[in-house]
């Protein structure tokens, strides 16, 4: 007989639902090997291969790019195809070019790789998008909506602790083998941690393949697969189950958000918020290593700290939200993650790199936990599935304009002005929606 992890003699899971429960905790604990690993290491690697801000800015920007360009078109073929086995597809061909990353010493020099990872990160996004709105939908299937609260929960949890152990032996690793041969091992096991999660999407099979989505609450996730760039992989969409639907949307019912004064207002400010938390990202690896001089076992170490005060903030979200709102506990996240940048751009060691770390993790839970919900909340029922789309391009945009205009900050002013640059936007935009109206 099947036991499943989340059984409890209080709430015993149904055994139709067991099989599925499992593997869908097995398949976000894999991905948090490939989180701590390929992930959480490549705009590191990049640098030290001596990519520019420039260069780093496509890395992060490029998933943005392609989601835009195939968000609607990916919702489209799934809602034709049997939803299990279109997202077991889109994994694999979304993930096998983790294999490549391993080779890429082998076949380039130095220039070579960092241009060959943009590519690379570009054409893998194209059938990431298509996994990132099949996993919400095959998630909504296989998990019926008394369950998700409890499965999220263990979910986060697996994904969290599977990220800091990944991420502190990567760290120790890469710092006693020699560059590039401990990169190659990160990312031959972020390509086993990619693997063994598509293997345990492919034993989850729901009843019904075709089921449409129930209240449209957001799912909760942290984690966003069918992303390869740094910070990415943190889940803000939501709602992206409801690209997958029996009818594409009416060229009227399209433009129904923008003619919504109120959630034109939402838009805005989700742009933003997104734009600055982008703004600095490409910058972080450039100080952290060119800069400062961190090793990679302490840059490890500080992404576990982050995913430790992800882990521990998250679990006070619920009575932040209660005592805030959805829209303010969004905006006290964004203040909180301003002190990142800030603290960060003081560091000339170690110390306050950790310290950051606290904050940027705290700072994310509250952000990243709210701002789906909020947007839920200002979403009619009638037309969810528009103006969902439309949430989903405008941080898209975000993400993208942030990352490219990152490298010109860099330019202008240096990397270190650049970092107080981007703290006093954070700082900005945490204070707009605190007092929105919207």
């Amino acid at each position: 007989m099947a036991i499943s992890i989340v059984s409890s003699r209080a709430r015993p899971v149904p055994a139709e639902h067991r099989s599925n429960f499992n593997h869908l905790i097995f398949d976000i604990a894999w991905f948090g090997v490939l989180n701590g690993s390929a992930i959480a290491f490549v705009a590191v690697y990049a640098t030290r291969l001596g990519a520019s801000a420039f260069q780093l800015g496509l890395l992060n920007a490029s998933p943005a790019i392609v989601n835009l360009m195939f968000a609607l078109p990916a919702g489209r073929w799934l809602q034709d195809q049997r939803i299990s086995r279109a997202t077991f597809a889109s994994s694999v061909l979304h993930r096998w070019f983790y294999l490549l990353w391993i080779f890429l010493p082998l076949l380039f020099a130095p220039p070579g790789q960092v241009w060959a990872l943009v590519l690379l990160t570009v054409a893998m996004s194209i059938p990431g998008t298509a996994l990132a709105i099949g996993f919400n939908g095959l998630f909504a299937a296989a998990v019926p909506p008394e369950w998700r609260a409890q499965i999220v929960g263990v979910r986060n949890a697996a994904y969290a602790l599977t990220s800091i152990a990944v991420t502190l032996v990567c760290g120790w690793l890469l710092n006693a083998m020699p560059f590039p041969m401990g990169y190659q091992l990160v990312f031959l096991l972020g390509f086993l941690g990619a693997a063994m999660s598509s293997l345990h999407l492919w034993f989850v099979r729901p009843a019904d393949e075709h089921r449409k989505p129930g209240n449209g609450r957001s799912l909760g996730d942290w984690a966003q697969p069918g992303v390869a760039g740094a910070w990415q992989s943190l889940r803000t969409t939501v709602g992206l189950r409801f690209l997958v639907r029996d009818k594409p949307l009416s060229s009227s019912r399209w433009f129904n958000p923008l003619k919504d004064l109120p959630y034109r207002k939402v838009l805005v400010l989700v742009f933003a918020m997104h734009l600055t938390l982008y703004l600095a990202v490409p910058l972080f690896p450039i100080y952290l290593v060119r800069e400062i001089g961190l090793n990679d076992s302490v840059i490890g170490l500080g992404n576990s700290i982050f995913y430790v005060a992800l882990f521990l903030a998250s679990t006070q979200l619920d009575r932040v939200t209660r005592r805030f709102g959805h829209q303010r506990t969004m905006a006290l996240g964004i203040l909180v993650i301003s002190l990142y940048p800030a603290i960060l751009s003081q560091a000339n060691g170690a110390t306050l790199y950790l310290f950051a770390s606290i904050m940027g993790g705290t700072g994310w839970a509250l952000a990243g936990g709210a701002v789906g919900n909020y947007v839920l909340d200002k979403t009619p029922d009638h037309s969810r599935p528009a103006y969902l789309a439309w949430y989903n391009m405008s941080l898209q945009a975000g993400i993208l304009l942030g990352a490219l205009l990152a490298p010109a900050l860099a330019g202008w002013w240096g990397i270190t002005i650049g970092l107080l640059f981007a703290a006093a936007c954070r700082l900005l935009t945490g204070i707009a929606i605190w007092r929105s109206d919207a």
